[in-house]
């Protein structure tokens, strides 16, 4: 079965380039059933036809392909989107839009394959059933790579100077924003323990006696699969007992 597609670039001839490429594809393999040079001709196509994918470009005059991502991703039965750019340093933006995949000019027939690929896998994932949601991630940027970490695999969520330290069992990454906004955000898998510090709930192992150079004696959380203790506060310590205990 082909993919259908709608290229969005502001510039023919990289539309044609990618109409060429795409004829190319054969697993899966692709037809072209519509070609936009902004976010207006993009949406009129849009609402017009039933597209599989959107392969858009970043830099467009008007409203930007990110812009125009975020309402494809509101439609009620959006098509995939990979991005196709100049523009490198968008990759983190366009993770956040839930692109599938990321490319960068000028495009490799064997890059857009792949692409091409996982836009055929998305769909087949796409026929779970509607209570089984989407896995929650955190994207994370690591000496020039950009990461995507399942929040299901991180244990506590700690703020240190500017910057917050994601746990997992195996590794620790460097995230930059607001340890507030991410309890809020993420209140039903991680409650606070400290200041500076929530845990996922699902990770709590026990909770110990602990003396602290700093704060004297206390309490910490022991929590599975690493052997680090994470200080309880006063202020929290019952949310925690009460957590354990459920």
């Amino acid at each position: 079965m082909k993919l259908k597609v709608l290229v969005v670039d502001d510039e023919a001839l990289a539309r044609s380039r990618l109409r060429t490429l795409l004829g190319d594809c054969t697993a899966p393999a692709a037809d072209v059933l519509g070609e936009a040079a902004n976010a207006v001709q993009a949406m009129t196509a849009l609402q017009r036809e039933v597209f599989d994918l959107v392969l858009l470009d970043i830099h467009m005059p008007g409203a930007d392909g990110v812009a125009l991502a975020r309402s494809i991703a509101a439609m009620a039965k959006p098509p995939a989107v990979v991005f196709v750019t100049a523009h490198a340093e968008h990759a983190v933006q366009a993770f956040e839009v839930d692109a599938v995949d990321y490319l960068t000019k000028p495009v490799r027939l064997e890059r857009l394959q792949q692409a091409l690929q996982k836009v055929e896998r998305a769909a087949h994932a796409g026929q779970r059933p509607k209570d089984d949601l989407p896995e929650e991630i955190l994207i994370i940027q690591d000496r020039g790579r950009t990461e995507r970490v399942p929040l299901a695999e991180v244990l506590y969520l700690k703020a240190e100077l500017k910057y917050i330290t994601v746990r997992t069992r195996t590794r620790s990454y460097i995230l930059d924003g607001s340890l507030s906004e991410l309890e809020e955000k993420y209140v039903a898998q991680f409650m606070r323990i400290h200041r500076n510090a929530l845990i996922a709930r699902r990770a709590v192992r026990a909770l110990e006696k602990h003396f602290d150079p700093e704060e004297g004696e206390g309490w910490a959380v022991r929590l599975n699969g690493i052997d680090e203790l994470l200080a309880v506060s006063r202020r929290q310590l019952s949310a925690v007992r009460e957590a354990i205990a459920t």
